[in-house]
């Protein structure tokens, strides 16, 4: 971190017991600056100004240079007015007064009032977000450049000592494991550091699967002073402030989340359904080697459909199969998918292949659709066998082990040919599409690539041994 007398996280911070663990002192360098930037103070036309934009007020003066502009607002810090260009007739810009000059801008209006990325419900709230961003780059441009130096990210120092704590709390009761809350011992919640929390605590779980996963960052506004999880920083602004991690809570600002680690902790909270859903944010979140939906439907299928004709290739009722996905959204792995409720095994068959078809990411993933394509164009069988199995190394854990234990799962099908009648060949017809989907959604991509796909899975299937 850049040193500054105003940074104030350091190791005495940190309690030495968990026990007594207080949430660390979050850095107000940038807080501070936010409170000293100028307010804005609209200079409202003296006179009535015709053909005023309607969402524009007294502060529109109309067309007028920028030279008028400047005369207009001179020598008052923070003070702004609108005016139409001279220039370009119908063309808005907002005149801002900061640091002793007029800063010009083109405005635009769509609804909602904005000058670059940030859309505002009203021109105060844009000058009053626009002198703050202004005031804190100019007066901290070279500590902001190195807020991301030394993280509290990667100094896990006091969410170390929480482990214990944290730990104990999360393994309390299943239903306490899924709350993002954490307290102190005084009841006080400490939200800030939640995320943090959850992560140091999970990353010391044994019985967690360490899949890798990259974070879900999307721009958001925090209500209320936030804090950066990363750099432990203010996240200045009045909206959109920085971004939020969708899957697992972490907030960090925006050229934070380009160090943060591929290591996010999905909450359960935040996941609302099973299907749809990443499959590697769904194992993570769940804490599973693999998707319940692909266990319980594998273990129900081979428990008493494996001679079933026409496995797979049979379609059931497609309001039944709905039925199980909405069970599945709904219960997890928990959901009855029993002969009791579901006699027709070609349901939970079509359930298992409407999963993998509602993947957002396919399990073989559009990074490696390509590869395994160009692999399958092989002519020789031994060279063919290791392109593939080459290009099996790129998948994401989460994808490669789902795809192991499907095959394995559909080797035992072929086993029962006799009776069920679906070979390696057959099967690859029905799952080829299904498991691969090529990366642009081209109609005639998919026509020509459609052999490959088949074979690309037929061979999975034959030499799932071999190549797992």
């Amino acid at each position: 971190m850049a040193a500054s007398s105003n940074s104030s996280l350091s190791g005495s911070s940190i309690s030495s017991d968990a026990e007594e663990y207080q949430p660390p002192i979050w850095k107000s360098y940038l807080y501070q600056l936010q409170q000293e930037a100028p307010r804005p103070k609209r200079i409202i036309c003296p006179r009535e100004v015709e053909n005023r934009p309607k969402y524009y007020g007294r502060e529109f003066h109309g067309i007028i240079s920028r030279e008028q502009a400047d005369e207009i607002l001179a020598g008052v810090e923070g003070a702004y007015i609108l005016r139409e260009s001279q220039r370009q007739p119908g063309c808005y810009t907002l005149a801002l007064r900061f640091g002793n000059q007029t800063l010009n801008y083109r405005l635009f209006y769509d609804g909602k009032h904005f000058v670059g990325e940030k859309r505002f419900e009203s021109i105060h709230d844009l000058v009053t977000d626009g002198l703050i961003t202004l005031y804190i780059e100019t007066k901290a441009s070279e500590y902001i450049s190195k807020m991301t130096t030394n993280p509290i990210y990667e100094h896990i120092g006091y969410a170390t000592l929480l482990r214990e704590k944290v730990s104990r709390r999360l393994s309390r009761t299943k239903n306490e494991s899924r709350k993002a809350s954490v307290t102190s011992e005084e009841n006080t919640p400490v939200e800030k550091i939640t995320s943090l929390v959850r992560r140091a605590a999970l990353t010391q779980n044994d019985n967690h699967f360490n899949y890798e996963k990259a974070h879900n960052f999307k721009v958001h506004t925090f209500r209320g002073p936030h804090w950066c999880e990363y750099c432990a920083n203010f996240m200045w602004g009045l909206i959109a402030q920085g971004v939020r991690c969708s899957d697992c809570g972490l907030n960090v600002h925006k050229q934070c989340s380009k160090y943060v680690p591929n290591d996010c902790q999905p909450d359960l909270k935040r996941i609302k359904r099973v299907y749809c859903c990443d499959l590697t944010t769904l194992v993570k979140a769940h804490n599973t080697q693999r998707p319940m939906v692909v266990d319980s439907c594998i273990r129900e299928i081979e428990a008493r459909g494996l001679k079933s004709e026409g496995l797979y290739r049979v379609s059931g009722f497609t309001e039944h199969i709905e039925d199980v996905k909405m069970a599945f959204d709904r219960d997890g792995d928990k959901a009855d998918i029993s002969a009791s409720i579901y006699p027709d095994i070609n349901i939970i068959a079509g359930a298992l292949k409407l999963y993998f078809r509602d993947l957002p990411i396919p399990v073989i993933t559009y990074d490696t659709y390509s590869k395994f394509i160009e692999a399958a164009k092989i002519s020789n069988p031994d060279e063919r066998l290791e392109a593939i199995h080459e290009v099996l190394m790129l998948l994401p854990a989460a994808h490669y082990e789902t795809l192991r234990y499907l095959m394995i799962h559909l080797k035992k099908v072929t086993l029962h040919e006799k009776e069920n009648f679906m070979n390696a060949e057959n099967l690859g017809i029905v799952f080829g599409p299904t498991l691969m989907r090529p990366p642009e959604d081209s109609t005639l991509a998919t026509l020509n690539d459609m052999r490959y796909q088949k074979l690309i899975v037929q061979i999975l299937i034959e030499n799932e041994d071999v190549l797992f």
